[in-house]
C-alpha cells in the first residue's frame, strides 16, 4: 500500500470515530465519562467488547502462536466459558446491588479502606502494563506497514496514537466508547474474514477443503496432557476459567461497558452473549493459524527459528498479510489493526482514569467543575504512564500474548484472592497487612514457579494465577481477625 493510502484509511477511520464521540456527547451529565449516562443496550456493548477482547495481540499472537503451540489455546478458551458464567451469575448481581462505578469499591465495602485502595493499585498496575504491551504491538505494527517509509521514529507514533484517542474519548469517555467499539468490532470480524476468504483462494480450496486441510494439518492438536508443559489441558482450562474472573469479571475496564446498561438481566445478557462472540472468534483466529502456516509451506516461505522454536510469531500475520494478500487483504488488515487498537485502548485508559479518580481521588464527592479538572488531571497522567511503558518494552521479542497472561498471573492473582475471599467467607482482615499479604503472594509464586522450572522442568504456565491466588488467599487468613467475622 502507498504511504498516501495508509494515510487516508487512518484519517477516514479517526474522522468516523470522532463523528460518533460529536453524537454521544450531546447531552452529557457529570458522570457520563465513568458510567454513561446507565443508557447502554446490552448487545450493544457485548458486540462491542469483542473490539476490547480481541486487541491487536489476539489479532496477530492467537494465529501466529499456532506454529510453537499448535491448538492449545483452545484448552484455554474452553475455561473461559466457565468463566464468564460465573461473572454474569456471581459477580454481575452482586455489582449492581452496591451500585458500583469503580467495581474495587466492594473491597471497601466487605473488607476496608486499604483492602480497597490494594486491589485497585493491583488493577492500575496491571491494567497499565497489560493496556501498555497491546499498545505496543499495534504500534510496532503500524510502524512498519507506514510511520517508518515516512522516517517518524516510533516514540513520536505512539504519541500520535495516544492524542487521537484522547481526542474521541476525552468529553464522554466510557458513553463513546460503547459505540466505538461497536463499529470497531465490526471491522475486525470483516478482517478476520477477509483474510480467510484471502488465503483460502490463494490455495485453491472449497469451503469443505478448506476445513478438512486444517483438521489434517500437524498443528491441529487440540489437546494437551503432558503434566510437564506449560499448554497441559487441566494447566490451560484453569487458567482460562481464573483469568476470565479476573481479566474481564474483576477487570474495570471490561465490567465498566457492562455497567452501563440499566438493569442487572440486561447486564447478565450482555455478558453471556459476549462470551459467545469472544469465544467463536478466537476459535476462528486458531483456524485462520494453521492457514497462515499452510500458507508458508505451499509458497516456500523460510520462517526464522531458535532451539525448535519460531522466532516472532507475532510478525508472521502482519508480514503475509502486507506483502502477499493483495491490496483488498493489506487494507482489511490495516483497517483491523487500527480498529483492536482504538478499541483495547480506549476502554483501558478510561477504566484507569475511573479507577483512580474514584479510588484514590475521591471524585465521587467532589463539585460537577472539581470533578472536571481531576478527570482531565487524571485521563492526562495515564497516558503519560502509557507512553513510558510502551517505550520500555520496546525491543521485547516473542508472543506478547503469553507476556501479557504471565504479567496477569502476578498482578490479577492478588485480586482474584481478594475478591474469593470476601464472597465466600466470612472473615475480617487486619487490614494493616494486607498489601504484604498480596505482594509477597506474587513474590511466592514467581519464585515457586522458578524453583519447580529448574528442579522439575515443571511449568506452571498461565497456572500462575491460580497458584497466586491460593496463596493470596492463606495469607489472609492468616492475618484475619481472631473471633471476627463479616456481618
Amino acid at each position: 500500500m502507498s504511504a498516501s493510502l495508509i494515510l487516508f484509511i487512518i484519517l477516514a477511520y479517526f474522522g468516523l470515530l470522532m463523528v460518533i464521540s460529536r453524537l454521544t456527547s450531546r447531552h452529557n451529565k457529570a458522570n457520563s465519562f465513568f458510567d454513561g449516562d446507565k443508557s447502554s443496550p446490552w448487545f450493544l456493548v457485548a458486540f462491542g467488547m469483542i473490539g476490547s477482547g480481541i486487541s491487536a495481540v489476539s489479532l496477530v499472537s492467537i494465529p501466529g502462536n499456532v506454529g510453537n503451540n499448535n491448538l492449545f489455546y483452545f484448552q484455554f478458551i474452553l475455561g473461559t466459558i466457565v468463566g464468564y458464567l460465573f461473572i454474569a451469575f456471581v459477580l454481575t448481581p452482586i455489582y449492581y446491588k452496591l451500585k458500583l462505578v469503580s467495581i474495587y469499591t466492594y473491597l471497601n465495602i466487605r473488607f476496608g479502606n486499604v483492602t480497597y485502595k490494594t486491589g485497585s493499585l493491583f488493577f492500575l498496575v496491571s491494567q497499565s502494563f497489560g493496556a501498555a504491551l497491546r499498545l505496543l504491538l499495534s504500534i510496532k505494527i503500524l510502524q512498519y506497514a507506514f510511520f517508518d517509509s515516512l522516517h517518524i521514529p516510533y516514540f513520536f507514533t505512539i504519541i500520535i496514537v495516544l492524542i487521537l484517542i484522547w481526542l474521541y474519548t476525552n468529553k464522554s469517555g466510557i458513553k463513546t466508547i460503547v459505540w466505538t467499539d461497536a463499529l470497531q468490532s465490526l471491522f475486525l470480524i470483516t478482517v478476520m474474514i477477509v483474510s480467510i476468504v484471502t488465503i483460502k483462494n490463494s490455495l485453491g480450496l472449497s469451503v469443505g477443503g478448506m476445513a478438512s486441510t486444517i483438521v489434517h494439518h500437524p498443528y491441529a492438536k487440540l489437546f494437551d496432557w503432558d503434566a510437564h508443559s506449560g499448554s497441559n489441558f487441566f494447566k490451560q482450562f484453569i487458567s482460562g476459567l481464573l483469568i476470565t474472573v479476573a481479566l474481564v469479571g474483576l477487570d474495570q475496564s471490561m465490567m465498566q461497558k457492562t455497567l452501563t446498561i440499566n438493569n442487572v438481566k440486561g447486564a447478565k445478557r450482555n455478558v453471556l452473549a459476549f462470551s459467545f462472540f469472544i469465544a467463536g472468534a478466537q476459535t476462528l483466529f486458531l483456524g485462520l493459524g494453521v492457514l497462515l502456516y499452510i500458507f508458508v509451506e505451499r509458497h516456500g516461505i523460510k520462517l526464522d527459528r531458535a532451539d525448535g522454536q519460531i522466532v516472532n510469531t507475532d510478525g508472521l500475520y502482519p508480514f503475509l498479510t502486507l506483502h502477499y494478500f493483495g491490496q483488498i487483504g493489506a487494507i482489511a488488515f490495516f483497517i483491523g489493526v487500527i480498529a483492536s487498537t482504538f478499541a483495547s485502548i480506549d476502554a483501558c485508559i478510561a477504566a484507569l482514569t475511573t479507577a483512580f479518580s474514584y479510588d484514590f481521588m475521591d471524585i465521587e464527592n467532589q463539585p460537577v467543575e472539581q470533578r472536571k479538572k481531576i478527570k482531565n488531571r487524571v485521563l492526562l497522567g495515564v497516558n503519560v504512564v502509557m507512553f513510558f511503558i510502551v517505550m520500555a518494552f520496546w525491543s521485547s521479542q516473542g508472543a506478547i500474548i503469553n507476556t501479557i497472561f504471565k504479567i496477569a498471573g502476578y498482578t490479577y492473582g492478588p485480586i482474584l484472592g481478594l475478591y474469593l475471599t470476601g464472597l465466600f467467607s466470612k472473615i475480617q482482615l487486619t487490614e494493616k497487612f494486607v498489601p504484604i499479604a498480596c505482594v509477597g503472594a506474587a513474590l511466592v509464586t514467581w519464585g515457586l514457579n522458578v524453583f519447580f522450572i529448574s528442579e522439575f522442568q515443571f511449568d506452571f504456565g498461565f497456572m500462575n494465577i491460580l497458584v497466586n491466588a491460593v496463596l493470596t488467599i492463606l495469607f489472609l487468613v492468616l492475618i484475619k481477625k481472631k473471633n471476627h467475622v463479616a456481618a
